[in-house]
């Protein structure tokens, strides 16, 4: 199975900037690479941090946008993001028995489950007992059944001290649940506009740039957030019995691509030259 992770758009009403950025003008470019592989992947979902402010005017944008996405998609809520707007402008969206953005797709080729890690008014992230409810029931009855777990906050600190104050709480009961089954193949999560990937106890994990802003490498800094215009990029996950592969898509790279077999030819020859001292 192939599917698209997509996170952090930080949608904001036209016309207006973020960082010096256009998220709208992004995200269409984003939305326009993903469907050049729309028939070989299966749906995508997006991680959180939809809108900046969480009004309802970006969010009607946004359901505005995502009519010229060509795949399913599962939408999440992410710090910047507002629960009672964002059902208004998506009624239909899927919701736990709490009134919680989880939900649960099973397909041929394991378990998803989509998380909701906000804790309203607070940038960092929590998973309280009734989420934790929840999410233990679908482990259990996935059985043994591959499980793939997407949240918004990173369950742990990553190394930046402007993200780590606003990761979630309390991680690792989240980790003892995530790890009782033994069924976890990976985890996704999106919030620190990075590349980032690695293991967890014995969950690996990876994240991934936001379409819009990134956050500059600095292991110092506490506040302000380094902000910066790093590349922006999805990911394209591959799943296949005992893999899971994670590939970086810079939607927005536009460096000439070199397919010619003469080209390559050329370049061949050269090199063997240079080996061989010709």
């Amino acid at each position: 199975m192939r599917f698209v992770q997509v996170s952090d758009l930080h949608i904001v009403p036209n016309g207006q900037k973020l960082h010096g950025l256009d998220p709208v003008r992004r995200f269409k470019q984003c939305i326009a690479d993903i469907n050049t592989h729309a028939e070989s992947v299966e749906f995508c979902v997006i991680t959180g941090d939809l809108c900046d402010q969480g009004d309802p005017e970006s969010y009607k944008l946004l359901r505005k946008l995502l009519k010229g996405l060509k795949l399913p998609y599962h939408l999440m809520v992410g710090n910047h993001d507002r629960r009672e707007d964002f059902f208004k402008v998506f009624p239909a969206a899927a919701r736990d028995r709490a009134g919680f953005v989880q939900s649960e797709l099973v397909t041929d080729s394991g378990v998803f489950l989509f998380l909701d890690s906000v804790d309203e008014g607070e940038h960092a992230g929590v998973y309280c007992e009734r989420r934790r409810a929840w999410l233990s029931e679908r482990l259990e009855q996935a059985g043994e059944r591959p499980v793939y777990v997407f949240m918004h906050h990173p369950p742990f600190e990553i190394g930046f001290p402007s993200l780590d104050r606003m990761a979630l709480n309390d991680g690792e009961r989240f980790r003892e649940l995530l790890e009782s089954t033994g069924q976890v193949r990976h985890l996704f999560f999106g919030h620190v506009h990075r590349p980032v990937s690695g293991s967890w106890g014995s969950v690996p994990f990876s994240a991934l740039p936001g379409t819009n802003h990134q956050i500059a490498t600095d292991f110092e800094m506490v506040t302000p957030m380094p902000y910066s215009h790093g590349p922006a990029a999805y990911a394209i996950v591959d799943l296949e019995d005992n893999r899971t592969l994670v590939h970086l898509n810079h939607f927005l790279d536009d460096y000439p691509r070199r397919n010619d077999a003469r080209v390559w030819e050329e370049r061949k020859v050269g090199w063997l030259d240079k080996l061989t001292g010709r």
